[in-house]
């Protein structure tokens, strides 16, 4: 059997991140941060395949932690799809612009969830994008 891989969602909504986490820890490997600054503290010392990100956090918003992520040479290949409530398509253009591989809007859908997790999971990575610039 082929190892899970391993999906870090961020979000302070302690609810939405139950709502991930029934929809995928069944065929992830699912953590679970309340915080872009744990994360990133957590990133340090661990590697995961995808991020789940949400963007208005206190103290440090998901456009903050993914401008921190993709200055981090070992850090900014990692795959980041947004989940936000925020969800109109000049935002979505934004997010990409700021480094989001895609995005989602909250509620989430577990089947849109899926596919796009992935979609994302199969597409060659940022490393070997960066490295053909």
């Amino acid at each position: 059997m082929e190892d899970k891989k391993t999906i870090l969602a961020i979000d302070d909504n302690k609810m939405d991140l139950m709502v991930l986490s029934n929809f995928l820890s069944q065929k992830y490997d699912l953590r679970l941060l309340k915080s872009g600054g744990d994360a990133l503290v957590f990133l340090n010392t661990t590697t995961v395949d995808i991020i789940l990100l949400d963007i208005a956090m206190p103290s440090m918003s998901g456009f903050e932690f993914l401008h921190e992520l993709r200055k981090n040479p070992k850090q900014m290949q990692i795959p980041v799809i947004v989940v936000s409530s925020y969800g109109t398509p000049d935002f979505v253009e934004y997010a990409k612009k700021k480094g989001a591989d895609d995005c989602l809007s909250k509620p989430v859908n577990a089947e849109i969830l899926q596919q796009k997790i992935e979609k994302v999971l199969k597409t060659p990575s940022r490393a070997g994008l960066l490295a053909g610039l």
